[in-house]
């Protein structure tokens, strides 16, 4: 199943655990095990307990889901952020 067919959920990483697996709180109150995609591992995005995430949860498995995107909470402006008005 390619990425794209996959429902995005928007939910709050409650525990963290080995391997880039993660357990995700949904607005529902439903809770699910996720894993970090292969393009965060890849430019090393870190995902920490608290963290806003969007899952990508499979029709066919709705207890698994994989991590597709951090949201950006406040912190340090980034180099780009200094010519936006």
């Amino acid at each position: 199943m390619a990425r794209d067919d996959l429902a995005q959920i928007d939910g709050v990483v409650t525990d963290v655990l080995s391997n880039g697996n993660f357990t995700v709180q949904l607005p529902s109150g439903q809770t699910l095990m996720a894993k970090l995609s292969g393009r965060m591992r890849k430019f090393h995005i870190r995902v920490i307990l608290g963290d806003r995430v969007t899952v990508g949860v499979s029709p066919y498995d709705p207890t698994h889901g994989l991590i597709l995107h951090r949201h950006k909470v406040g912190g340090p402006p980034g180099p780009g952020d200094f010519n936006k008005k």
